[in-house]
């Protein structure tokens, strides 16, 4: 498994997605829909969208955990890489969330089927920082360098700077922080969407830092990586060029297939010469979302990323003697009952 390439995803099947009027303030690519569409018919093409992209993502060999929400009460609740986070080694990260509808997004069956299937030593949640008014949204307000250990992350009311120290500190990356604004001068609310860094390449808005001594910091710590840096323009990143993912998929012989994920809008949007140097050592799956699209997000905000070994499954497991001695088939508590044991 690819460090940086995760070859297994999350994504929610979201049955009543709409755009959250709660994140509408600080997110400036958020949009309505069509005039005189309804929810439900907003709900419906959103849901047709994360279909497809998860049949993308499984036709490239990506092995993909789809969890259904019927809940109304979650709008935003396709995006899960805001509050979780997984990491080589078996640690996992739940993040504090700025929106006060987006908090109850967290799963714990999301949760309980990584600690079963993949190998989890440990759970850091940070959602107690909620009630002091600090946040840090997951993957959405940092960019992840996996292979050399970097967070990039712009300021903003879901990135306090704070958090990002003490997440890096537990998990040992090297914090990178900036501001990043808009034409307008409006704060980026989500690094993600200016930003992606692949195994060998890195998609950045670097216009979009103002402050030139730190853009050019910023480049250099890319560079010296040995990515290649493909520059995004502003109306790019509007267009969600920025919000894309890199994924190990497989192909049908079983070798290894590095995949580049994003919008069809994203694509679009890129010159020639971009593709080029992106599929140089990744191929880009490209699913149109105009729907979601909406809600200010993309491909890469749809996407948690499975940075875990597998673990066997039990029927596989050799148990030792000292664990079969106690594994009974029928336990009972001392006063004699039997233990109600759940299904496997």
């Amino acid at each position: 498994m690819s460090a940086q390439a995760p070859s297994a995803v999350i994504l929610i099947r979201a049955t009543s997605f709409v755009p959250n009027p709660a994140t509408a303030a600080d997110n400036a690519f958020q949009a309505d829909p069509p005039a005189g569409q309804s929810d439900e018919a907003t709900s419906a093409k959103a849901l047709a969208e994360m279909d497809a992209l998860s049949a993308a993502l499984r036709e490239a060999g990506v092995q993909v955990h789809v969890f259904e929400d019927d809940d109304h009460t979650r709008p935003d609740s396709v995006f899960p890489n805001n509050w979780l986070s997984t990491h080589a080694g078996g640690t996992v990260a739940v993040y504090p969330m700025y929106a006060s509808n987006r908090r109850h997004e967290r799963r714990t069956d999301v949760l309980e089927m990584l600690k079963s299937d993949y190998r989890v030593q440990a759970i850091v949640d940070y959602s107690g920082l909620e009630p002091d008014g600090i946040f840090l949204e997951g993957t959405g307000a940092m960019v992840l360098d996996h292979v050399s250990r970097v967070a990039y992350t712009a300021r903003s009311y879901r990135a306090d700077v704070a958090v990002l120290e003490r997440f890096c500190t537990d998990f040992n990356y090297e914090p990178m922080a900036f501001d990043a604004v808009d034409s307008a001068g409006v704060p980026v609310y989500h690094t993600n969407v200016i930003a992606c860094v692949g195994t060998e390449v890195a998609m950045i808005a670097l216009e979009m830092i103002p402050d030139e001594h730190r853009r050019e910091q910023v480049r250099e710590r890319l560079a010296v990586t040995g990515r290649t840096i493909i520059e995004l323009t502003e109306q790019q990143v509007r267009e969600f060029a920025g919000n894309a993912v890199e994924l190990c998929g497989r192909t049908p012989d079983g070798r290894r297939r590095y995949i580049m994920a994003m919008s069809a809008r994203a694509k679009r949007s890129l010159r020639p010469e971009q593709v080029a140097a992106i599929e140089e050592s990744c191929e880009i799956v490209a699913v149109d979302i105009p729907t979601i699209e909406l809600a200010g997000g993309s491909v890469r905000c749809m996407i948690a990323g499975v940075h875990l070994d597998h673990r066997r499954p039990l029927a596989d497991a050799e148990l030792t003697e000292a664990v079969a001695a106690i594994n009974e088939d029928n336990p009972v508590t001392p006063d004699g009952r039997f233990v109600a044991m759940a299904d496997a």
